[in-house]
């Protein structure tokens, strides 16, 4: 059988209603989510079902949602004997592809990704961080035009070809989006409340790593890209690069080119399809579906058994 990457999203993929399909089918992925409310504190389960929504767009909220629906979303297609060959995630989803390899606890991860969330809500007051998706200019150009800016502005995601994100002080980014649109490029600017991986988190990334420090890692297996390097590390590295992924510029689209030569094909597990799209931008024949509900993981197990 070719080889399989999975990939789990990040903060921006949560939605209503995310995990609850697969809840009422998989027994596994039922126990992902109980286990998920005892740890969380509250029905993180019934905030993922049922909303509403304005709550689980809340950093605070929304973080660990998606650990749970992408790690329910990996024990329902374990079942079905997929095995892949290394695993990433954007952002958060690097926390559910560690979880799921196994080089954190679930008791671990829950808390730990309470507290980033925290440190990431906190870290900029509301209103006065930005970020934009900006499409259509060479990156170089872009971080061009980030650097003339006295603002603080700077590319904080490589998500694929022709698109990155630029995340900083608002008033930086709006400088910045407008010098952008005047050299051709599409700005959109993103509905967000954390300037995320930009530099204004870095006191957020030093409140971290004391949790991360008391995290008794493991080897993971299979092996997990990281958003800061674009490759597998060592288990004494994953706090060094976890504090450094808080402030550090996602290299989404070097990972993925990293993981093409490893993988034949990928499979994004948890909400959306946000990972699939930006994949097909740099190869569109890799890519063979998500899993978040029982349509999406009967589908992309026929295209499995397909190859």
């Amino acid at each position: 059988m070719p080889s399989i990457a999975f990939v789990f999203p990040g903060q921006g993929a949560q939605q209503v209603g995310m995990g609850q399909d697969l809840y009422d089918h998989f027994p596994a992925a039922a126990r992902i989510f109980d286990a998920a409310d005892d740890l969380a504190g509250y029905k993180l389960s019934s905030l993922c079902f049922e909303g509403p929504g304005e709550t689980l767009n809340q950093t605070v909220y929304a973080q660990p949602a998606l650990l749970a629906a992408g790690l329910a979303a990996y024990e329902a297609i374990k079942t079905m004997g997929v095995e892949p060959v290394m695993m990433a995630g954007l952002s958060l989803g690097e926390y559910t592809a560690l979880t799921a390899a196994g080089a954190i606890s679930l008791e671990e991860a829950i808390p730990l990704v309470q507290t980033r969330a925290g440190l990431m809500q906190d870290a900029v007051p509301l209103g006065q961080g930005g970020m934009a998706a900006v499409f259509g200019l060479q990156t170089a150009e872009i971080k061009a035009l980030c650097e003339q800016e006295p603002g603080i502005v700077d590319i904080g995601n490589y998500n694929c070809p022709g698109q990155v994100v630029i995340s900083g002080v608002k008033e930086a980014v709006d400088n910045v989006g407008r010098m952008l649109k005047e050299s051709g490029a599409r700005v959109i600017p993103l509905a967000v409340s954390v300037p995320a991986h930009s530099q204004l988190l870095y006191n957020a990334a030093v409140g971290l790593r004391p949790s991360l420090e008391k995290v008794a890692w493991k080897e993971p297996r299979p092996g997990v890209v990281s958003n800061v390097n674009a490759r597998e590390n060592q288990v004494d590295e994953f706090t060094e690069l976890l504090v450094k992924q808080v402030y550090h510029p996602v290299l989404w689209e070097q990972s993925v080119r990293y993981m093409m030569e490893k993988a034949d094909y990928f499979i994004e597990v948890g909400p959306g399809s946000t990972l699939s799209g930006l994949i097909k931008k740099i190869d569109k024949d890799r890519v063979l579906g998500q899993v978040n509900d029982v349509k999406t993981l009967e589908k992309t197990i026929e295209k499995v058994k397909s190859l």
